[in-house]
């Protein structure tokens, strides 16, 4: 087999080269070539220094994902870095592209670093649970300092290469041909003695602030709330500066290992692969082409409506946006430009990309203007008779085979496509709020959507960098649906004597963002009430008649102050009283594992029978769901995989714990049952 590494003379310099695609991961055959390349070097007697690159799009962008979990091959990547640190000769990093991982790390092995200005370098391990445990921890806040090297090992965000050469990370910015450029760097420092080893610089490590490290804590609360491995990076940088290299090293190894043979890491391994996975369209054919997407109609240029277009002009796809009024119209577009404005100002866009977007966006009240476009969303309000009206009159004027979407959250697709003479077009695309921010997507394939319809959705979704899972068709599909029984048991909670703070803490504590009600009140408690303040059914029904609809009405569950801040409601505990005393409950002293329970494990279960009705994929779509559409921590992987983690057994044992108190509205998953009963597990073996 070709070694994915080549070496070439290029006057005094040894060029090693990387060809390992797609994205050049640093698997064994590309590690024990770049060893061997480096002793080349070093044994040419002509060869006064060397450079490494990499061909295709980009330098080393990290580990070699299909090694995960296998044993080991030799040589280690931190050998090989050691390798590259104590060669005789200067050795200079190319870079192009990402430098990511062990990328970086292979990067901060080299004497020299060189990039062209849209190369990002960055340390993402801490996503994956872990830390660069290839002397990364120890080598970066040496070259880069203190403060930029706790930033990038606790997020994993990348910088980019002008701010690397900014901070001394990057040595040289690179113009023009990078090759040549970096080939006539090495032979300029060729006869540069001492080489500058990352490990033995002790400038900035001195210059750190001894309260650095505590500082950056208190003032980053979120990046550690729940996290191990943040904590530990933390650490391990922390050791750099209170030890000598070769003592750091062993304390990055020590973390390192910790954290690999932790839940949270493998946890979040699980989940990196979930994702890819997610992208996989079961019982479709490989070679089914996309449909073109040259244009986008939105109908409804509300909230959802004018999300959802900011995502198409976004990626540089014009929309046609069609609302009834002029009034909405405007206002619509006016928060779509607000929101670009925004985010300018926070540095994510210039003010000509801004007019470049915004200039795709032709807003019309001529509902026949959608008739030229590929792609036609419907985001209107969520009842079956309106989307139906609107899909009748799509399939009269949109283009034969233009996609018809409908952005229900709840809605029968099938139903909706049964409007129309052409089901097989039709599509269920549910955008989560708010639809420019959110990376969920679920994609709701219908008994009569066409492969190539669906195939389109999946590629669009990544266009517009979105995550997008498949979902079949039924009540709230996959996370909507997991929601109902969550908030049936938290609702029943609150009248057996639980606050609706008790409840939202158990799940706030669990590492979700927020709670169910907290949830309802940010979203708005009146969002599918009936609005006749006269019928009064149940606490939701009394809160709204009461005007209570949530943060945008200073009160829903919680009172609000003026800085949103909330606080337990007096009015409410009296609602609450009130509807307890008519059902005849006494109250009862409630438990946080009797919280959990019920509301946690009940989605479990909920999830088991998604999967028994083959309305999920796999069970790993069903924790992809929940972690970007709802904030369920990465960290515990998701739902099923935190089942499977728990123990099937336990959280069957639980629930018929819990089952005398659900009442009728329980019933157990089959599959559930099966799967705890042998042993089994939703996400592995």
């Amino acid at each position: 087999m070709t070694s994915p590494i080549s070496t070439e003379k290029h006057g005094h310099v040894l060029i090693i080269r990387s060809n390992n695609p797609p994205v050049n991961a640093l698997g064994a055959a590309v590690r024990q070539g770049l060893v061997a390349g480096i002793e080349e070097a070093e044994a040419a007697e002509d060869i006064k220094a060397a450079v490494i690159i990499c061909e295709g799009q980009t330098f080393f962008a990290g580990a070699d994902i299909t090694e995960f979990g296998k044993p080991p091959v030799m040589p280690w990547l931190p050998e090989v870095v050691d390798r590259i640190e104590a060669c005789s000769k200067p050795v200079v990093a190319a870079i192009h592209g990402t430098a990511l991982g062990g990328g970086l790390e292979v990067a901060l092995g080299c004497h020299y670093r060189c990039a062209v200005a849209s190369a990002k370098l960055g340390v993402p391990e801490v996503k994956l649970g872990l830390l660069p445990g290839a002397g990364g921890t120890q080598r970066l806040p040496r070259v880069a300092g203190v403060e930029k090297a706790l930033q990038m090992v606790t997020t994993g965000t990348p910088i980019s290469a002008q701010e690397a050469f900014e901070i001394g990370l990057v040595d040289r910015m690179i113009e023009g041909d990078l090759l040549q450029h970096a080939v006539a760097y090495a032979t300029e420092v060729a006869d540069v003695r001492p080489l500058p080893r990352s490990s033995e610089r002790q400038g900035k490590i001195e210059e750190a602030s001894p309260t650095a490290f505590d500082d950056f804590i208190a003032a980053n609360p979120r990046t550690f709330k729940g996290f191990e491995a943040p904590m530990k990076n933390l650490e391990a940088v922390r050791a750099a500066t209170l030890k000598p290299y070769a003592e750091g090293v062993m304390d990055e190894r020590k973390l390192f290992m910790e954290l690999m043979s932790g839940t949270q890491a493998k946890a979040q391994q699980y989940f990196f692969f979930a994702e890819r996975k997610a992208a996989k369209i079961e019982g479709v054919d490989e070679t089914v082409k996309p449909r073109e997407i040259k244009r986008v109609g939105v109908i409804g240029a509300g909230t959802m409506g004018g999300g959802i277009s900011m995502n198409f002009l976004s990626a540089g796809i014009p929309v046609t946006i069609v609302e009834m009024s002029q009034e909405a119209l405007d206002r619509g577009a006016g928060v779509m430009l607000r929101n670009y404005e925004a985010s300018a100002k926070k540095g994510r866009f210039t003010a000509e990309q801004v007019g470049q977007m915004m200039g795709l966006l032709n807003p019309t009240l001529d509902f026949d203007s959608l008739a030229d476009c590929d792609l036609i969303i419907e985001a209107v309000f969520e009842q079956m008779e309106i989307k139906k009206d609107i899909f009748g009159r799509l399939d009269k004027i949109a283009k034969p085979d233009a996609i018809l979407a409908s952005n229900t959250s709840y809605l029968n697709v099938d139903e909706i496509a049964a409007a129309t003479s052409r089901p097989q077009d039709v599509v269920g695309l549910h955008f989560f709020s708010p639809a420019n921010v959110m990376k969920l997507l679920e994609v709701v394939r219908g008994a009569k959507t066409a492969d190539d319809v669906l195939v389109t959705a999946m590629a669009l979704a990544k266009k517009i960098k979105k995550v997008a899972v498949v979902a079949g068709v039924c009540y709230g599909f996959i996370g909507n649906r997991m929601l109902i029984p969550r908030q049936t048991e938290a609702t029943k909670l609150l009248l057996e004597g639980a606050t609706p703070a008790q409840i939202d803490k158990v799940h706030t504590d669990f590492g979700m963002p927020m709670g169910p009600f907290q949830m309802a009140d940010l979203a708005g408690v009146d969002i599918g009430w009936h609005r006749d303040v006269n019928r009064i059914e149940n606490i939701r029904d009394a809160l709204c008649s009461a005007d209570r609809w949530g943060q945008k009405k200073g009160a829903g569950f919680y009172d609000y102050d003026d800085k949103r801040r909330p606080s337990p409601s007096p009015t409410v505990q009296g609602i609450i009283e009130e509807f307890r005393t008519k059902a005849g409950v006494t109250p009862r002293e409630i438990s946080d594992e009797e919280i959990a329970q019920r509301t946690l494990y009940t989605m479990v279960n909920e999830g088991a029978k998604i999967l028994e009705e083959g309305m999920a994929q796999r069970a790993s779509d069903i924790d992809v769901v929940w972690v970007y559409g709802y904030g369920w921590p990465v960290y515990r992987g998701g739902p099923m995989h935190w089942a499977d983690a728990e123990g099937l057994q336990k959280i069957v044992d639980g629930l018929k714990a819990a089952a005398p108190h659900m009442g009728d509205d329980f019933s157990f998953s089959q599959l559930l049952l099966d799967k705890a009963a042998k042993g089994e597990k939703f996400t592995g073996r």
